[in-house]
C-alpha cells in the first residue's frame, strides 16, 4: 500500500523558516519524482517544486526560486522542502505527490509532471504565516 505523509507544518513569522518532510512507502522511489503542491483557501492548487529522486535534480515554480529547496534522502525515502524568507502569500496547505518519472521544465514558469499526473498523494500539512 503507497502511503505519502507530510509533516513540518506550523505557524512562523515573515522571513522565517520552516522544512517539511514527505515520507513515501509502498513506493521504489528511485523511479519517482515528487512534487510539491500548495493550496490557499479559495484558490486553485498550485506546483511548487519536483525533485526527479533517480538524480537529486530539482525544480521550482519562479515564486519561490531561491527561498525553497527541495532535496531527498532516499536512504530513508523521505523528501524535503525547505522554506526560507517565508511571505504572508506562502500560506497554503502543502502537499507532496508521487508519480513515475523526473521532473523537468516546458515553459520558463511551468514544469511537468502535471497535477493530474500524479498518482499518490499525501493528506497535506498547513503551513501558516503571519505578522
Amino acid at each position: 500500500q503507497v502511503q505519502l505523509v507530510e509533516s513540518g507544518g506550523g505557524s512562523v513569522q515573515p522571513g522565517g523558516s520552516l522544512k517539511l518532510s514527505c515520507a513515501a512507502s509502498g513506493l521504489d522511489l528511485d523511479a519517482y519524482a515528487i512534487g510539491w503542491f500548495r493550496q490557499a483557501p479559495g484558490e486553485r492548487r498550485e506546483g511548487v517544486s519536483c525533485i526527479t529522486m533517480s538524480s537529486g535534480d530539482g525544480v521550482y515554480a519562479p515564486f519561490v526560486k531561491g527561498r525553497f529547496t527541495v532535496s531527498a534522502d532516499n536512504a530513508r525515502d523521505t523528501v524535503f522542502l525547505q522554506m526560507n524568507s517565508l511571505k504572508l502569500e506562502d500560506t497554503a496547505v502543502y502537499y507532496c505527490a508521487a508519480t513515475r518519472g523526473g521532473c523537468t521544465f516546458y515553459s520558463e514558469t511551468h514544469f511537468f509532471p502535471l497535477e493530474y499526473e500524479y498518482d499518490f498523494w499525501g493528506q497535506g500539512t498547513q503551513v501558516t504565516v503571519s505578522a
